[in-house]
């Protein structure tokens, strides 16, 4: 995945509006990237393959407001170090690509082949002399999804560039670049995550730092943080502090463990964020953290309060804290009817409802019961989950899990990362009654 993050980000450095790429075997077999961005000049194309060298920085003034994704120079060297490569490429004006062939880093092959402007990269044998680092990387599936995420991020950040994925010959992933990002939420994330998206109403007239993009409603709401995309001047970065910004304006809005859907660029000037503090460019250093902190709660949260009239949500000041301290822990909800959790379960505390008297139903979704301690309020989904889960707890340790087959199959549409999660699971999905099998691209 990280082969492929270095290739797309030189790729939309370049100035590509259609970007393919194509993947066997997890990227340990072939990776290629292809694009149409503005090539590379014959005279500069085994340079491209010196350590440090680059044509992204141009003096030391440039360091200071670096606006490319790639500005060390380092990528495909390293690359080219562990892998086998073969780079086409053509300039504008060009009448003939140039091609490059190079092993064990070193240039092979060197000629001329028709190609239109742009660039193709193919990556081949990825770790095969270095056993070593080969073993430590995962299965096919997982690598698979983590290059699908790869993309998927980046089809988010650049939604009017063509995005296209092959995994083992087979279309993961198509955006249709028209530059509205609805429409790669949907070829993302589904388009039931789509139909509940609300755009940001940023303050147009803001100063620095601006906010953008489109977060999704609470009843949209995921188990994990990974539909929490953050983009930097259009970098896909991971960041606790943006994290938390956004789910402080949910508070009030989620259940606890619950996190929400949403995909933020800010856009600020290059002096005022330091991209240069880590090895993968995943994480900066904002001059101001206060100020975007407080710009990216403002806009989530008037963003919310705009569309959701029930519950009132009011607008609550709150305090910027550094994210560097511990990371807060999530409580577990109450436990009902707790089981000995099996052998291959992870521990969760158990505890035990005294006997209680029902007072009432809320909203067809909360039981109000009263008992010695005082009152009680039961999320009954949640209860009835847990019970469910039990019984096939027991059920599956006993290996007589009750099955019942549907009269017709169910179709389900997966985004690029559940597909490769869904694959990797095939087995564990079997021994629970589900027969699972494809049926078409992502579904």
């Amino acid at each position: 995945a990280s082969v492929v993050k270095e290739l797309v980000e030189n790729s939309l450095d370049a100035g590509s509006s259609q970007i393919s790429v194509e993947v066997r075997g997890g990227g340990v077999s072939l990776i290629r990237v292809t694009d149409n961005g503005a090539g590379i000049p014959p005279g500069e194309v085994g340079l491209a393959f010196d350590r440090y060298a680059t044509s992204k920085v141009e003096n030391l003034d440039d360091l200071e407001s670096i606006s490319s994704l790639g500005f060390r120079g380092e990528a495909l060297p390293s690359i080219a170090a562990v892998a086998q490569i073969d780079m086409i490429t053509c300039a504008a004006g060009d009448k003939a690509g140039t091609y490059l062939g190079l092993r064990d880093g070193a240039i092979a092959n060197r000629g001329s082949q028709g190609r239109s402007q742009g660039t193709t990269v193919t990556v081949r044998n990825l770790f095969r002399k270095i056993p070593a680092r080969l073993k430590f990387l995962k299965s096919v599936a997982t690598e698979n999804g983590h290059i699908a995420n790869v993309v998927s991020q980046y089809a988010l950040a650049f939604p009017e560039i063509k995005f296209s994925l092959f995994l083992d010959e087979r279309m993961a992933l198509r955006t249709p670049g028209n530059g509205r990002l609805i429409d790669s939420i949907v070829e993302v994330y589904g388009a039931e995550v789509a139909e509940n998206m609300i755009e940001l109403r940023g303050e147009a007239a803001a100063p620095s730092p601006r906010v953008a993009g489109m977060v999704g409603l609470p009843k949209v709401s995921r188990s994990g943080r990974g539909y929490l995309s953050f983009f930097v001047n259009r970098r896909w970065v991971s960041s606790r502090l943006l994290a938390r910004a956004v789910e402080e304006a949910y508070h009030g809005l989620l259940m606890v463990g619950k996190h929400p859907v949403a995909i933020i660029n800010i856009s600020l000037p290059a002096q005022e964020v330091d991209v240069n503090i880590h090895p993968t460019k995943s994480e900066v250093k904002f001059g101001n953290e206060r100020a975007v902190f407080s710009a990216v709660h403002r806009a989530v949260r008037q963003t919310l309060a705009e569309q959701i009239t029930v519950p009132r949500i009011e607008e609550v000041a709150v305090a910027y804290e550094s994210p560097s301290g511990p990371t807060q822990a999530f409580p577990l909800p109450a436990q009902v009817h707790p089981a000995s959790p099996a052998p291959w379960a992870p521990e969760v505390p158990t505890s035990s409802l005294p006997v209680l008297r029902v007072l009432g139903q809320l909203d067809n979704s909360y039981i109000i019961a009263e008992g010695p301690d005082g009152l009680y309020l039961i999320d009954q989904h949640a209860a009835h989950e847990r019970v469910q889960f039990e019984k096939i707890e027991q059920q599956r340790s006993r290996r007589e899990i009750e099955v019942q087959g549907l009269l017709e199959p169910m179709t389900l549409e997966v985004s690029p990362r559940q597909e490769a999660v869904l694959r990797s699971h095939y087995q564990d999905l079997a021994e629970f009654g589900f027969a699972i099998e494809p049926f078409g691209d992502r579904t």
